[in-house]
């Protein structure tokens, strides 16, 4: 009802005006909480993604160290084997020294031919053992190339894996603090944890 210019506003006049302000506001807080919402969800999404990536990684790291610890055992052996064989002609050496030296103060010919027999025979086990022994040490430094090898694919695993457990932490910040800065560190991070273990996995 209206009258002298003043208007007098019902009941029904308050709720329409309310449920107006209302509604603009509910949709203001809709919007806000959708943009936060999809947020957290990219976040929650790529944590994931990466924790994952980060467990394989992990995994794979693990693997080469044992590997390298294994190959490092193998390449002592293989040394250990060597050295076994390399003493093994060091003794028909001086066996070979001792029948040369015999030869040649026996008294007579056919004594002077048994102690050249022996020669020539220790000669000849020299050279057999000789090969073997090579043998063992080329075995030895290729374990030893394999395992330096593993060792330095554990160290890229082990790289990659720190930089993607750094993009998940930033993950955190970006999900406490609801700013943009530590999601592009969280990108960047996980990011370049994917790539160092590329170079890993391509023994790089």
């Amino acid at each position: 009802m209206s009258g002298h210019g003043f208007h007098v506003h019902g009941p029904h006049d308050h709720e329409l005006e309310h449920a107006r302000q209302g509604g603009h506001g509910a949709e203001g807080d809709h919007g806000s909480q959708g943009g936060s919402g999809s947020m957290i969800n990219q976040i929650a999404m790529f944590t994931a993604i990466i924790a994952t990536v980060g467990a394989i990684f992990g995994y794979m790291g693990g693997a080469t160290q044992a590997n390298a610890g294994i190959y490092k055992n193998n390449a002592a052996i293989k040394k250990t084997e060597a050295s076994n064989q390399w003493n093994y002609f060091q003794s028909k050496s001086t066996k070979q020294s001792l029948a040369e030296m015999s030869r040649d103060l026996a008294p007579g010919e056919a004594e002077k031919a048994k102690y050249q027999a022996k020669v020539d025979r220790y000669e000849k086990e020299k050279n057999e053992i000789k090969a073997v022994a090579e043998k063992l040490e080329l075995e030895a430094t290729a374990w030893d190339t394999q395992s330096d090898d593993q060792m330095h694919q554990h160290h890229r695993w082990a790289q990659s894996t720190t930089v993607l457990q750094v993009s998940i932490a930033l993950a955190a910040i970006a999900l406490l603090t609801k700013k943009r800065w530590p999601e592009f560190a969280m990108i960047i991070a996980g990011g370049a944890g994917v790539i160092v273990g590329g170079l890993a996995a391509l023994h790089i």
